[in-house]
């Protein structure tokens, strides 16, 4: 199979709708079929040869977050010419709602189209304002898929319709496989626990971490607080310094330091306070064996099985981050436990699993294609899935 992947945000800015693309494009190439990746990116020194680019970006406020976009007339030029030479048998869009690419691919294509939605909103102006006029052409779509059930939410209350929730996926092995620095190894006298995120955006929460560090060491002085992620954060940094060695930022990390970050570490926390449709670190987390405390959003409750396979404290509140965190670091029988039922649960996420709910839906398009007008259409699949996945 011949397939066209649209990624709406810029290469040169990572997050997690561009690991998604790159680890799900490795895996479907893995298995034989041949793939090329449209996506934004200014610099393409290092980008290899099955993702073309349609040029730079622009920032946006999106989310409360910075994307950076694409929809200018020559993107539109650009995007047009890859489908046209492509000769794909199928295109998936990320994020077709958002105002680039992926929009504007959708709007070119006249073959099958897939779209993935990523993000999960309580309310968008700028969503209720456009619904009018991009719910047609959402219509264009031959199946949508959302990465977990806050970001199907958003869909059906923003755009209507419906669609089949396939996770994100986790390359799970390479952080089980991961190896641990000696300088970032935790100790039964020096517990390690570790924040990710990027640190000048709010919503990840390191306002409320640091914020509960002073009463973790109050009962454990041996705790030591790793704080990786990129962006400037010169007002905690400046707070932190009275504990000395106990706290430690580590700037942005490589994937490889991450899951070895990870792997060492007793506890992973997630203190972020919303915008968040599905988690993809606390999966990293539970799958290098780090038990995970993460603030009791919707998504992160569904990847934690509702507090079964991770702890959950209050959303935006340091003080029960505290207490939950000075629990778990006290009980070491029950910090292993949460450990365990992380790692076995996480397998579910693996891009062995997610690849093949993917391309099943992917062969379900086709089908559906190529079908007879009284054959069941891919809606009404997705519908009578959704609905079985409601009454289990």
């Amino acid at each position: 199979m011949r397939v066209g992947i649209v990624n709406p945000y810029s290469w040169d800015v990572p997050g997690g709708v561009q690991f998604h693309i790159r680890d799900f494009a490795l895996e479907l190439m893995k298995r034989g079929h041949e793939v090329s990746v449209l996506t934004p990116a200014k610099n393409t020194d290092d980008l290899p040869e099955w993702i073309t680019t349609v040029g730079s970006s622009v920032a946006v406020p999106f989310n409360g977050s910075v994307a950076r976009l694409s929809f200018t007339p020559l993107a539109n030029m650009r995007t047009k010419r890859w489908i046209d030479e492509g000769n794909f048998d199928l295109l998936h869009v990320h994020e077709p709602e958002v105002p680039s690419i992926s929009m504007l691919a959708l709007r070119a294509a006249e073959i099958p189209v897939v779209g993935t939605f990523h993000a999960a909103l309580d309310y968008s102006f700028s969503r209720s304002v456009s619904s009018s006029a991009l719910d047609p052409l959402l219509e264009k779509l031959a199946a949508r898929i959302a990465v977990s059930a806050e970001a199907r939410r958003t869909l059906v209350e923003h755009h209507g319709g419906d669609a089949v929730i396939i996770p994100n996926g986790v390359d799970t092995h390479f952080f089980e496989q991961a190896q641990i620095k000696p300088e970032w190894e935790a100790t039964p006298q020096r517990p390690v626990v570790v924040f990710l995120g990027r640190l000048d955006e709010p919503r990840k929460g390191l306002p409320v971490f640091s914020a509960a560090i002073e009463t973790v060491l109050a009962e454990i002085p041996g705790a030591r607080f790793l704080i990786a992620g990129r962006g400037n954060a010169h007002e905690y940094r400046s707070q932190l310094e009275r504990f000395g060695d106990s706290v430690e930022f580590l700037g942005g990390v490589s994937d490889e330091d991450k899951a070895s970050l990870l792997k060492g570490a007793c506890v992973y926390v997630a203190p972020q306070t919303g915008g968040e449709s599905f988690g993809i670190v606390l999966v990293e987390a539970m799958a290098a064996g780090c038990a995970v405390l993460a603030s009791d959003l919707e998504a992160f409750r569904a990847v934690l099985e509702q507090g079964e396979v991770g702890a959950l404290f209050e959303t935006g509140n340091s003080q029960d981050l505290a207490r939950q965190l000075i629990r778990l670091l006290r009980d070491s029988e029950e910090l292993a436990t949460l450990a365990r039922r992380g790692e076995a649960a996480s397998s579910r996420y693996g891009w062995d699993t997610v690849t093949d709910q993917v391309l099943a839906l992917y062969q379900t398009v086709l089908a559906s294609a190529q079908a007879q007008p009284s054959d069941p259409t891919t809606l009404d699949l997705i519908r009578g899935r959704n609905e079985a996945e409601d009454d289990e």
